[in-house]
């Protein structure tokens, strides 16, 4: 079974900050346009301060987080128009990986999707979004890292980190979850068949639906915001 990667070059303290500060902006804690003071950010996750600047400044680079001199970093502002971008993007992305990994998915590949899966379900029953979120990670990458272009992974891997606020206002939805279960399970059917053209439509289509319910949800064009 493939082990799926992390941040490269980061150390222990250096990960677990990061992905610390990308849980807390993911699942609201951190609400949009909230100043990050670096200072209290250590003290409340029990580190010194340049792990915290370390990680801002990899938050920064992936869009969550924007800096403003002499301010510091604050939580980045929601975008329709940018998370339609972001989606563009894993698409062109996304089909490649899809295309090239199919043929090649071996049996541990499929039951490391199938334990993603009823995970997810577990995780709706319990209405557990970060376990959720969590497993639909591991289901979707699972076939991105399959295709063996571990720069291309890492780039959806990025856009991914991303978007993980919009994930969260998606899977706020019971009915959405269901969508996706059912989303999920005909993606299984199609991968585990070796049909690259259904397997390629088939996750278009549910990115598409996310996007859909999620721009619904959040302004249409937000100015950006001033240095």
């Amino acid at each position: 079974m493939r082990a799926v990667p992390s941040e490269p070059g980061l150390t222990t303290v250096q990960h677990a900050t990061l992905r610390w500060l990308r849980d807390r902006i993911a699942t609201g804690a951190f609400e949009s346009g909230m100043q990050l003071r670096q200072e209290v950010l250590a003290r409340e996750f029990g580190v010194s301060v340049p792990p915290i600047r370390e990680a801002l400044q990899t938050l920064e680079a992936e869009g969550q987080v924007v800096y403003k001199p002499r301010r510091g970093y604050f939580v980045a502002t929601l975008s329709a128009d940018e998370l339609v971008e972001t989606y563009r993007i894993r698409d062109l992305l996304e089909t490649e990986a899809i295309t090239r990994a199919v043929p090649i998915l071996g049996d541990d590949d499929l039951e490391r999707m199938r334990t993603a899966i009823a995970d997810m379900a577990a995780a709706h029953d319990r209405e557990d979004l970060a376990a959720l979120t969590e497993a639909n990670r591991r289901f979707h990458f699972t076939v991105f890292d399959a295709a063996t272009m571990p720069r291309m992974a890492q780039m959806i891997r990025v856009l991914w980190e991303s978007t993980d606020r919009y994930r969260f206002v998606y899977f706020s939805s019971s009915r959405n979850r269901k969508r996706v279960d059912v989303e999920h399970k005909a993606i299984m059917d199609a991968v585990a068949a070796g049909r690259v053209d259904d397997a390629v439509r088939l996750h278009r289509e549910h990115r598409d639906h996310a996007l859909e319910a999620v721009c619904a949800s959040i302004p249409t064009a937000e100015p950006r915001q001033k240095a």
